[in-house]
């Protein structure tokens, strides 16, 4: 399902729809997944999200800021819960690189280096639509204010603080250099994709404090989850089934739910990565066709 130059709309939401119940299907602590609820939302919840926002966020030569509204747009339809906006801001961009062909990550650096004040624009509205918990005002460039710069500029000057906008400005390092490469290898090693997503999550979740828990709750907070997630992580990768870490997970989860502590972006993160896995299985390193 390639188009002359990468792949189709149709091949780039399938990919991406997986990549949704991919992440879904994983037990990971203090988010919704198919194990349990949580934080007023069902995996039901996200997965007519992902079924809403494929469409948009894989409409051919649409503007990735286009994208991103209308991906939010359509899953606050459906469920009238911010479900995805992490996730939409990171898999647009991407969406459009795999359209374009060829090496995925420079043709999504090309994709970011085009990204203009009317991608910026868009994507703020797309925010401020979501609102998600702990949205604030900035001192530049602020989401409820007219763009003034490029979508990526407005990314760089959050990338400090914020793991989702710093993918904008490194060319998504972490997902390709981190994240997807780490989903790969242990896939290949335990053959079990819920446990490999698992260990991609808490592979996030203990590499940097996870910015929604510490726009939420604070750095004291979100470093005290990256320490407890590095050694549940330990645990899940001695592991050789699921069936063999899951209670120590779930009892995790359920701890963390109690709290009201949602690490959200570094289940955007594992989504991300996840899409990224997928499209690479069908789109060729050199854009050829098989």
């Amino acid at each position: 399902m390639r188009s002359d130059t990468g792949l189709t709309p149709q091949a780039i939401a399938i990919a991406f729809e997986q990549a949704c119940l991919d992440e879904l299907a994983a037990p990971k602590p203090g988010n919704v997944h198919l194990f349990a609820a949580g934080h007023r939302m069902t995996a039901d919840d996200f997965v007519r999200s992902a079924a809403a926002a494929a469409g948009p966020l894989t409409a051919k030569g649409a503007k990735v800021g286009a994208r991103i509204l209308g991906a939010v747009e359509a899953s606050l339809a459906v469920t009238n819960a911010n479900t995805n906006l992490g996730i939409v801001l990171l898999c647009a961009p991407v969406a459009a690189a795999a359209e374009r062909g060829g090496d995925l990550r420079p043709a999504l650096g090309r994709v970011l280096d085009a990204l203009d004040r009317d991608d910026a624009d868009l994507a703020f509205r797309a925010i401020t639509r979501a609102a998600p918990a702990g949205l604030g005002r900035a001192g530049r460039y602020d989401v409820f204010m007219p763009a003034t710069v490029s979508l990526r500029e407005a990314m760089a000057e959050a990338a400090g603080h914020d793991r989702i906008a710093r993918q904008y400005a490194t060319v998504f390092a972490d997902i390709f250099e981190q994240g997807e490469p780490f989903f790969a290898a242990r896939l290949a090693s335990v053959h079990d994709r819920k446990l490999a997503t698992l260990a991609l999550y808490l592979g996030f979740l203990a590499a940097f404090p996870d910015s929604h828990i510490a726009r939420k709750y604070g750095p004291t907070v979100a470093a005290k989850i990256c320490t407890r997630a590095a050694e549940i992580e330990r645990q899940v990768m001695a592991a050789a089934q699921l069936d063999e870490v899951l209670p120590t997970v779930l009892a995790w989860d359920a701890k963390l739910k109690e709290d009201g502590i949602n690490p959200g972006t570094s289940a955007d993160l594992t989504v991300a990565s996840l899409f990224v896995h997928r499209l690479r299985s069908v789109l060729p390193p050199d854009g050829n066709s098989d």
